[in-house]
């Protein structure tokens, strides 16, 4: 299957943004792409006030519906990078998988939230985003996948359990920032990959969305060894399309390779 990351510059208007979303997507689907994947709060963008603002349902919201509508029409499965979910009192930052029917058929929310501060910022997304608690895979037309937005990719437990869940592809949607995007980013993402022997596909934000919200961009595509097989440049506010083939039988082939996950030793291992 071709798989396809989108790298955006999203703003705080909606519709503008799902406008983007829309052209890059059929762009992605024109040049053969199966699965195609949205950065990180693609639909709405920008501070803590804006996002909050933002909260949709997910069973009728307006991102969801553009999403469904959108997979159904393209004939393509579609993770709706991720948005702001309203479910009761809480906000999550939710990703979903909508199918070539339209349907969602998975969701998973952000286990872990980005409170830190970098030069010349700070993110505090725990005042508005509660975690999730699950590790989340699903089917995909012969692949099975598994998630880590943006600040989980930092954490390497939630891809392992991936892994020996059965994923053969990480998806990521991620605003990875400015600061720690250039030293961090390609890194963590290829980690990923080569340790778990399976591809990576990691649709960013680019550009800026407000004062101290400035992205790193760069999506691309990982291949289990480690390869970096398409990369956006990092540098389009229009937005750009990334895409490369995921290949079950080079995966074997990694795996065979290296037996790692065979060779794992859970008997040994001790949580301090």
């Amino acid at each position: 299957m071709r798989v396809a990351a989108i790298e955006m510059s999203s703003g705080a208007e909606r519709e503008s943004n799902l406008r983007q979303a829309s052209t890059l997507v059929g762009d992605a689907v024109a040049g053969g792409a199966g699965l195609v994947v949205l950065p990180e709060f693609f639909a709405v963008l920008g501070p803590n006030e804006v996002l909050a603002a933002a909260a949709e349902s997910l069973l009728d919201g307006p991102t969801v519906t553009w999403a469904r509508s959108t997979a159904a029409d393209a004939r393509v499965w579609l993770v709706a990078g991720s948005i702001v979910e309203r479910s009761g009192d809480q906000c999550h930052n939710t990703s979903v998988l909508v199918d070539p029917h339209g349907e969602v058929v998975a969701g998973y929310r952000k286990i872990h939230l980005f409170d830190s501060q970098v030069p010349d910022a700070v993110f505090d997304e725990s005042k508005v985003i509660s975690p999730g608690n699950e590790v989340v895979v699903a089917d995909v037309d012969g692949l099975r996948i598994g998630w880590l937005t943006c600040y989980d990719l930092r954490f390497p437990e939630l891809a392992r359990i991936a892994a020996l869940r059965g994923a053969d592809v990480l998806v990521v949607p991620a605003a990875f920032t400015a600061v720690t995007g250039p030293p961090h980013w390609e890194t963590l993402l290829r980690a990923r990959a080569i340790e778990n022997q399976v591809y990576v596909v990691a649709a960013a934000q680019v550009g800026s969305s407000g004062e101290g919200l400035d992205w790193h961009g760069h999506s691309m595509v990982v291949d289990p060894w480690g390869t970096v097989l398409a990369e956006a440049t990092g540098a389009l506010p229009s937005g750009e399309v990334v895409a490369a083939d995921v290949n079950t039988d080079w995966i074997a082939e990694v795996r065979t390779q290296l037996p790692q996950l065979g060779d794992r030793r859970p008997e040994a291992y001790r949580w301090p």
